[in-house]
């Protein structure tokens, strides 16, 4: 009997998933409570760092949800290890600490797309995922030592931007590891490698958080450095330029992928170069739109690639060019992927359209060109999102699809719980108005 309970304890996936969700509970319960002033003075409870940490905590919950086959004690540890750093990274008000989970998070990341990827190629898609992200970020960790000398402290509340001399050149040094990890066009190069290489709960957690865990660290550079703001420096228009061109760029490359996980894997840099502009303009229309696209396109994108997994395994290819007609044999995932498709291109009333809508105000500001080619950027969201759905949905089956068996639970479990929270999210909305 003893052993029983052993097992289950180390060994069920159940046991591990209700930890991970006592622990969301518990920090969601102690978030709003003044319990000292040296806790405090330790974290920094902001609106969107709880946002932030309820984003990751749901994703770490729906990777387990979505993955019943991969339970062994390796998997779940880097799993629960992860959503620990996550916790820290987000909430933490020390600069240093944030620098020091922030690189750590890569870890675990490294480990879940190099153990459980599915070609040879994978540890070279961990070697380039490395290689961009950490060698970024090196110079940002002198920069931020020579800072908190000049201040003398480490906290990111106390920080007096007016007091340091900051040249333009620097800026870019200051947001390229953020920038890299959103990743900017140009920069990007590692992201569809390693979404291509790795398994679901690798994709999952790239795409829906640690892209994330950049336009954070944005956010959180600015209280260091004097780095947002388009009339302070003229390098962030070209910072701004670059990602707002590249996000149009990258949504002409999706309608070229015949891989459907290279496929979401582009839409995920249209995308955030909305993010980037948002946070950089340092307005409060631009950060809230950078904070409402950050947490709709986390739940949204990591939906799409479970829906890429979940069509892998009844069709064993991720090729576009041999999936047709599966309306007709799997009804139920057909309709899954409508909603997931429609979602990511920002129909109404999504957040994703939420997101769009507030950051027009900030295109209009900077300049007419940004307002033309975000109108490009929204209708080849559209083209790209509908072209995927009727490509593999629509006409007859192909041959090389066979009848197989239904959804199983877990996975309409895992596809109605990144549902969940858009309308949970709509919902307060309303009684808020």
């Amino acid at each position: 009997m003893m052993m029983l309970i052993t097992n289950l304890i180390f060994q069920h996936w159940v046991v591990n998933f209700f930890t991970i969700f006592l622990m969301m509970f518990l920090f969601l319960f102690y978030m709003n409570q003044s319990f000292s002033w040296s806790m405090e003075f330790m974290f920094n409870y902001s609106s969107i760092s709880n946002l932030m940490v309820l984003l990751s905590l749901i994703l770490c919950l729906l990777t387990l949800i979505s993955t019943p086959e991969n339970k062994n004690k390796k998997y779940l540890m880097y799993i629960c290890s992860l959503s620990i750093i996550l916790m820290v990274c987000f909430s933490i008000d020390n600069s240093m600490i944030f620098y020091i989970f922030f690189e750590a998070s890569l870890i675990p990341t490294l480990f879940l797309v190099v153990s459980w990827g599915y070609q040879p190629e994978r540890l070279q898609a961990g070697a380039y995922m490395m290689i961009y992200t950490v060698t970024a970020s090196l110079p940002l960790l002198m920069l931020m030592l020579a800072r908190c000398k000049y201040e003398g402290t480490l906290m990111f509340s106390l920080f007096n931007m007016m007091l340091y001399p900051q040249q333009m050149s620097m800026t870019l040094v200051m947001s390229l590891a953020f920038l890299v990890k959103l990743p900017i066009y140009s920069c990007h190069l590692w992201l569809p490698k390693a979404h291509v290489e790795a398994s679901l709960a690798g994709s999952m957690i790239l795409a829906g958080i640690l892209l994330k865990l950049g336009g954070f660290g944005l956010i959180q550079m600015s209280k260091m450095f004097e780095l947002t703001g388009i009339i302070k420096n003229n390098m962030l228009l070209f910072i701004m330029s670059l990602s707002f061109f590249g996000g149009f760029l990258a949504s002409l490359m999706c309608m070229r992928q015949n891989d459907m996980k290279a496929f979401v894997a582009y839409s995920s840099v249209s995308h955030m170069s909305l993010v980037i502009v948002g946070v950089l303009y340092d307005k409060v229309w631009g950060v809230m739109s950078a904070v409402i696209t950050m947490f709709a396109h986390g739940l949204s994108s990591s939906a799409l690639f479970c829906m890429t997994y979940f069509t892998y395994l009844k069709v064993h290819s991720r090729s576009m060019v041999y999936i047709k007609g599966m309306l007709q044999l799997f009804p139920i995932l057909s309709m899954f992927w409508f909603l997931f498709c429609s979602l990511n291109m920002a129909v109404p009333p999504s957040l994703n359209l939420l997101g769009e809508m507030f950051i027009v105000p900030i295109m209009y500001s900077v300049s007419m060109l940004f307002i033309i080619l975000m109108g490009f950027m929204i209708f080849m969201s559209a083209v790209y999102n509908m072209y995927l759905y009727s490509l593999i949905n629509h006409g007859s089956s192909s041959n090389y699809i066979f009848p197989s068996l239904p959804m199983k639970t877990y996975q309409m479990t895992s596809l109605l719980f990144h549902v969940l929270p858009f309308l949970l999210i709509l919902k307060l909305d309303m009684f808020l108005v």
